[in-house]
């Protein structure tokens, strides 16, 4: 199976600070991973989103305030630094994500990875959060369900941290199931097992809190006996991953206690469920992972499992 892999320099271009954990070089370790597999392709050109792409998920007025922010580093809340590439890296991150859609659903490669910052998953319609600008899996799953007229989209979102932004932008619809498994409680302090949607939507959003310190053993049971039935069940035409790295025992960001190891065994799990019910078709977007030498393995893992078929 090749894979494809979307990247563009300009990632390395948004420096949300010297100080900050999200930092160039957390895409640098990851691309590391990437470089040194087989059956990889890498596309290091993207193109930027459109505004009528971004607003697919995000209001007109907040478009036009990440418009208008002045080309010089600031913050642009509490969490999120911006600097004077970064409006160029997040929108190429949304178009990265949208073009991986396109190659996957026409058919030239099934699997994609989307190695992109700023990340996306926290981002609301109306503002940023946690490290993210526009939410770039949100775009592309809304995207894929507007454009390219597809019906039932899964994305699953193993940051350790909620999926807020995620939640919000699927919150009422049955088109796509999102499922979220983070530490709990923990930023952003959403995420409770009682959120599972509203109207038509109710039962299309699932959330699995997790305990500090969880390990491997306890992590895969939930993975095969909890979020695997709720995809064979949905039959997604689509299968979207927010691929955070963030709940390995060595991250300095969380207090999970997961191995490298497991981001292949978990991957290989999503992959039997797109062979199923979607052609193998998968679309995975970087996330979070702050420990340059775990992100390293794990995107590793995680990739190798997308090549195997």
């Amino acid at each position: 199976m090749l894979l494809k892999v979307f990247y563009d320099s300009a990632f390395l271009k948004h420096n949300p600070g010297g100080w900050h954990p999200e930092s160039p070089a957390r895409l640098v370790s990851a691309l590391e991973a990437v470089r040194h597999l087989p059956r990889i392709d890498i596309m290091e050109r993207c193109r930027k989103a459109t505004r009528d792409e971004i607003e697919l998920v995000h209001t007109s007025e907040y478009f036009d305030y990440i418009n208008s922010i002045p080309d010089e580093q600031t913050m642009i809340d509490p969490d999120t630094g911006y600097g004077p590439g970064s409006y160029t890296a997040a929108l190429k991150a949304v178009g990265a994500c949208i073009q991986a859609v396109d190659h996957v659903l026409a058919g030239e490669s099934y699997r994609a990875f989307c190695a992109v910052r700023p990340p996306g998953h926290h981002a609301y319609s109306d503002r940023s959060k946690g490290f993210c600008v526009f939410n770039n899996i949100a775009i592309a799953a809304k995207y894929a369900r507007v454009k390219k007229d597809m019906s039932r989209i899964a994305i699953i979102d193993y940051d350790v941290h909620h999926g807020n932004g995620t939640q919000e932008a699927f919150y009422d619809s049955p088109e796509v199931l999102f499922i979220s498994s983070h530490q709990y409680p923990f930023y952003p302090g959403t995420g409770p097992a009682s959120d599972i949607g509203s109207g038509k939507g109710e039962g299309y959003n699932i959330n699995i809190p997790l305990p500090y310190g969880m390990e491997d053993e306890q992590y895969l049971e939930i993975f095969k006996h909890r979020i695997v039935p709720e995809v064979d069940k949905y039959k997604p035409e689509l299968i979207m991953v927010s691929s955070g790295f963030d709940s390995h025992r060595d991250d300095p960001l969380a207090g999970l206690n997961l191995s490298s190891d497991i981001y292949g065994k978990i991957t290989e799990m999503i992959v039997d469920l797109a062979n199923k019910h979607c052609y193998g078709r998968i679309v995975s977007v970087l996330e979070g992972g702050y420990n340059l030498i775990a992100l390293k393995e794990s995107v590793s893992n995680h990739l190798k499992e997308l090549v195997n078929d």
